[in-house]
């Protein structure tokens, strides 16, 4: 019998103090999944960064607005979606945090970290509105690795 994909879905309102909440469903994800300590780490901080991003730049701090947060579970990945409803972004404008200008500046780390972070990261206008954020991290299977 093949095994199926399991998902996992929440919406918080467009609001800082979920965003712990998040990190919870997060490290508890990672851990039933087997990611590694550090792994999960990274996951977890690329997932909070996404949703930071979501309340503040996409959902403008509008409280009334939500934030969709999904993770589908994999044999091979686990891939995580974060929703705004905000107006969208084109991510081509994002300054290079990396540029000797913004090297002091302490916003525009977070599509930073999650590119680094994760293995792949992609961001899509909603045909509804909001961007998505796609991120996905493969599972590194020990057998093969060794």
């Amino acid at each position: 019998m093949e095994q199926r994909d399991s998902t996992i879905a929440l919406t918080i309102n467009s609001s800082f103090k979920f965003t712990e909440l998040v990190a919870s469903v997060t490290d508890n994800i990672t851990q039933i999944v087997g990611f590694g300590e550090e792994e999960a780490h990274w996951i977890s901080l690329s997932v909070r960064e996404s949703v930071i991003n979501a309340i503040k730049h996409g959902n403008k701090l509008d409280s009334n607005k939500a934030v969709d947060v999904k993770f589908i579970i994999g044999e091979e990945e686990i891939i995580i979606y974060v929703r705004d409803y905000g107006e969208g972004f084109d991510p081509k404008h994002i300054p290079d945090p990396l540029d000797p200008t913004n090297l002091l500046n302490p916003n525009g780390r977070g599509i930073f970290y999650m590119r680094t972070f994760m293995d792949e990261v992609d961001f899509s206008n909603h045909p509804q509105g909001g961007t998505v954020v796609k991120m996905l991290k493969k599972r590194v299977n020990s057998e093969t690795t060794n």
